[in-house]
């Protein structure tokens, strides 16, 4: 299993738009046949950063997942277009 943050920081203009695109990048990648979750959050304190939690089946999913026209579409050409910061946390599950 590969499971990991992504932590992505926006301009609070773009928070409607935000939304929008990790609405529909979420409801994409969560149909992939790897994606075991796909879950985007705001961050309670910080209403302009998200915390997105990804998990896939392995590796091979994962990297299928960013060669997916959804990804490419959302991720590269909307959110890190806007993004101010960005940073991942890889996890290891401890059972």
């Amino acid at each position: 299993m590969v499971s990991f943050a992504v932590r992505l920081k926006f301009a609070p203009e773009d928070r409607a738009d935000i939304a929008e695109t990790l609405r529909l990048l979420a409801a994409a990648s969560r149909q992939e046949p790897g994606c075991v979750s796909y879950i985007p959050h705001r961050v309670e304190d910080d209403p302009d950063t998200v915390l997105i939690y990804e998990q896939y089946r392995d590796q091979q999913a994962l990297e299928a997942h960013r060669e997916t026209e959804h990804f490419k579409k959302y991720a590269v050409g909307g959110l890190y277009q806007r993004m101010k910061e960005r940073s991942i946390e890889n996890l290891v599950a401890l059972v």
